[in-house]
């Protein structure tokens, strides 16, 4: 059968489960079998859903998918309800974001509710992305990676959410926000033998924010590092930290980017790093918009 007659099928289904479920409201039927009704409602809204995901018509699907939610939460069953609103959230991502989120907000009301913790903070990060990519509202991705990241506490998921979050603060320019945020998490991964290796990459970026600020926080900051984490010291980081404090003191705008083109030869900046270089730079007199080239 091809697309155009599933969709067709769907909407019959749609309307075949529209009419089981006002059945099941009336007297009688509420007497003897109601549930019945509603469970068949259930399942062709489900069979519906599917179809209409075949058909690729995203937004009938994530609709069909919440009717099934709707009704599986009348039967009280509250994990199959959650189960049909991710269902939707994710039928509806490719149609619809604010709808996904609706639905996936539902869900994880339900997973809450069940202590289900884990998995609300796994759609926390779906509704994230969606706000990042879909919806460009970075507060909001933020949020949600916040949610998401408290939900996880001592998982090293926590730690993946909260590295997206310092990330945007220090773009949004709360740097004291991102500085704690680096920091707790390069404390977490500097005695972990499998993870220790990125603690340099968090202190780093925390001294570029503090840097960013006052450069002799950013001093003191490099500082502490150094004798929390000795392995610092050796680091590519480290020694391009104190070219650039050198550089700056010195308001030597060539020397500045030399070590950052040196740095770079080898360890291509991305883009939040360069970011946060070029904000450094613009503080050296005379830069105005200068770049790193």
């Amino acid at each position: 059968m091809d697309s155009t007659g599933k969709e067709r099928e769907a909407v019959q289904l749609m309307a075949e489960a529209e009419k089981r479920v006002k059945g099941s409201h009336s007297f009688l039927r509420g007497l003897f079998g109601g549930n019945t009704r509603v469970e068949e409602a259930c399942e062709m809204y489900t069979r519906a859903a599917n179809m209409f995901k075949i058909a690729k018509n995203w937004s009938a699907a994530g609709n069909a998918f919440c009717q099934a939610a709707k009704l599986h939460m009348q039967l009280q069953s509250k994990h199959d309800s959650a189960t049909s609103f991710v269902d939707a959230g994710n039928a509806y991502k490719k149609a619809d974001p604010q709808e996904a989120i609706n639905c996936l907000n539902a869900a994880i009301d339900i997973y809450t509710d069940m202590g289900r913790f884990t998995i609300a903070a796994k759609h926390h990060i779906t509704i994230a992305e969606i706000y990042e990519a879909e919806l460009v509202d970075i507060e909001k991705a933020i949020a949600h990676y916040e949610q998401a990241a408290d939900y996880y506490k001592g998982e090293d998921s926590a730690n993946k959410c909260l590295l997206k979050v310092a990330a945007y603060a220090a773009q949004l320019e709360q740097y004291q926000k991102a500085i704690e945020i680096y920091e707790q998490v390069g404390t977490n991964t500097m005695d972990n033998p499998l993870l220790k290796y990125s603690a340099k990459e968090y202190f780093f970026k925390a001294a570029l924010c503090h840097f960013i600020v006052d450069e002799l926080n950013a001093k003191l900051a490099l500082e502490k590092y150094e004798e929390m984490f000795p392995a610092f010291t050796d680091s590519r980081e480290c020694k391009l930290l104190k070219k650039l404090l050198e550089a700056h003191e010195e308001q030597n705008s060539e020397a500045y980017t030399e070590a950052v083109k040196e740095f770079d030869s080898i360890s291509r900046l991305d883009q939040w790093l360069t970011t946060m270089l070029l904000r450094i730079k613009k503080s050296i007199q005379g830069e105005g918009d200068g770049d790193l080239k």
